[in-house]
């Protein structure tokens, strides 16, 4: 029997492991197939979140020593973990693929979890698969095939110098390649600046690029990505995430726009009641199933420096956030009483009016001293509320991106006439991402609740029942 193609070699361990071969996935295995049958030194796949191209890969991975064993193979990702995954996956493919069986090695020693060579006819010194980071040392390593496996994720590319070191280190990565060796990158842009690129980073890289829609909006994988799991998919993650994971548009976190416009606006207060022995908070005829305020911080001082803000929210069981409360807290310099505990008791007394379960606390900077200070207020004031410590290591502009997106989106954002001030709709229709000196302290409290909530999307009703045919 001659080598099989690509895509008879995925279809093999697809029916051993009870799957099908989606078109999608043949018409991947082949665009590799072609590509590595033409020569071509430098190829990248684009294809959406979710579509398998890792397990394909790994799949072509193990084609590949199959064919030649004394093929040499570099898995470089974002970190050692991610490629020692890819690295396993391929080892146990080897183990339990029947066109594989030529390449099982009897030593347990040229078996690990970032390694492993095969039975081959030569004796090389690298193994035939080798797991590294992208930051880790590769120097005097070489490699017929180098695999760039998710080497650009969100927490390596959110600046230039970071998106500078990864370009850098891919150039490095050349020198690993034999003569006439080729790279495959394989991934999905997370930043305007992308190293996917074909007109940057990747120039004279041969693409295949595969959005999860098509021109016409349709699922090019309708059986696993329906409409309404797409639809739900896009509330969750927001327009601007959606576009760069499944769409692959290298769109600039620039683009975002947050319009106070498509914010509801209400009235009403809570509604406090017990039934059945068993607290209800309403608001607006709805019942809420979770609520709590995030504290960001500052000084506080009058006109000065940045806001001491508070946002509290409420949430109900369809997903819709309720921005109940908003305020900047200050406190009066001639008091006898310090900055802190004034502000501190001003957020117990809102805690206990709302009758908030908890509040949130951001501790970097200045709030690291503070838990403990309201911790004592609650009790002053018979606020039964717990106080959460959060330390925030994620940038301010993704974190706000990242909460309020997704929920203006959708149109799931409820804003109280208190909280609706021209203060807070001014900076948040201003809110510039990563443009230094903006005002942001109520963004950043707001984001703190929302991030604080699970997701919760709309219940359906219960389909109709059919009347019984057996009467």
């Amino acid at each position: 029997m001659g080598d099989p193609d690509l895509d008879a070699f995925i279809w093999v361990w697809n029916k051993r492991q009870g799957l099908a071969l989606p078109p999608l996935h043949r018409r991947i295995a082949r665009w590799l197939q072609t590509r590595q049958a033409a020569g071509e030194r430098h190829q990248l796949l684009m294809a959406f979140r979710g579509c398998g191209k890792s397990t394909l890969v790994g799949l072509y991975c193990a084609w590949l020593l199959a064919r030649r064993p004394d093929t040499r193979i570099l898995v470089l990702a974002a970190d050692h973990a991610l490629a020692t995954k890819m690295v396993s996956n391929v080892r146990r493919i080897i183990e339990r693929h029947p066109l594989c069986a030529h390449l099982r090695e009897a030593a347990p020693e040229s078996w690990a979890a970032d390694r492993f060579s095969v039975k081959r006819p030569g004796a090389l010194r690298d193994p035939s698969m080798l797991a590294a980071g992208i930051e880790g040392n590769i120097t005097g390593s070489r490699a017929e095939v180098i695999i760039g496996d998710d080497v650009e994720v969100a927490g390596n590319c959110d600046t230039a110098g970071k998106r500078d070191s990864l370009r850098e280190r891919l150039r490095e990565a050349e020198f690993v390649l034999v003569p006439g060796g080729s790279m495959l990158l394989v991934g999905t842009p997370h930043t305007s600046e992308t190293l996917y690129d074909p007109a940057g980073f990747a120039v004279g890289f041969r693409a295949l690029r595969i959005p999860l829609l098509d021109a016409d909006g349709a699922s090019v994988w309708p059986e696993r990505f329906s409409a309404a799991h797409v639809a739900a998919l896009r509330t969750r993650v927001g327009p601007i995430e959606f576009r760069r994971q499944m769409q692959l548009e290298p769109v600039a976190v620039q683009a975002a726009r947050l319009d106070p416009a498509v914010m509801v606006r209400y009235a009403e207060e809570t509604d406090y009641a017990e039934a059945n022995g068993r607290p209800v908070l309403r608001l607006m005829g709805r019942r809420m199933v979770s609520g709590g305020a995030f504290w960001d911080p500052a000084f506080g001082r009058p006109g000065q420096g940045d806001g001491s803000v508070l946002a509290a929210c409420y949430a109900d069981a369809e997903g819709n956030h309720y921005l109940h409360r908003l305020h900047w807290l200050t406190h009066d310099p001639a008091s006898a009483t310090d900055p802190a505990t004034q502000q501190c008791a001003a957020v117990a007394r809102i805690a206990r009016d709302l009758l908030l379960p908890a509040v949130r606390v951001e501790t970097n900077g200045i709030g690291r001293f503070l838990p403990a200070i309201l911790r004592r207020e609650m009790a002053r004031a018979g606020a039964a509320c717990a106080v959460v410590e959060v330390s925030q290591r994620e940038a301010k502009s993704r974190r706000i991106l990242g909460a309020l997106d997704p929920v203006m989106a959708a149109r799931r954002l409820h804003v109280h006439d208190q909280a609706a001030t021209p203060r807070f709709f001014a900076e948040m229709s201003e809110w510039q991402p990563d443009t230094p000196g903006g005002h942001d302290d109520a963004l950043d409290a707001l984001a703190g609740c929302l991030l604080a909530e699970p997701v919760r999307l709309p219940g359906l009703p219960p389909a109709p029942r059919r009347p019984d045919w057996r009467g």
